[in-house]
């Protein structure tokens, strides 16, 4: 029970920090709109963990922590593709910069 007021109070922390992140334009509404709904999740979650096990049980997956744990693993691995794309991106852009900067001062 205690496991769950704490992480209950920091849900709402997290949700009153994206909602004043979105204010302040440093969200698109899409991105407010996937982290409000995902923070939401997590709070419902932590509440409620029979709900958990009861959509793993749809799934196929014999506990609801096993559920999370899968889910976990599939958003880390998306995330790690991300940053490397646009590291690969940020790398490949840097260089057209370093490349026309030089061609410039030979030309002067």
């Amino acid at each position: 029970m205690l496991i769950q007021i704490f992480s209950s109070i920091f849900v709402l922390f997290v949700l009153w920090r994206v909602i004043a992140k979105f204010r302040r334009r440093e969200l698109k509404p899409s991105e407010f709109i996937t982290w409000l709904v995902f923070w939401f999740a997590v709070g419902v979650a932590f509440i409620t963990p029979e709900t958990l096990t009861l959509l793993a049980n749809i799934l196929g997956i014999g506990r609801g922590a096993d559920l999370v744990l899968y889910f976990a693993v599939v958003i880390v691995f998306y995330l790690i593709f991300r940053i490397f794309a646009r590291l690969e991106k940020m790398e490949r852009d840097i260089t057209k910069v370093v490349r026309k900067n030089t061609l410039d001062e030979e030309n002067k």
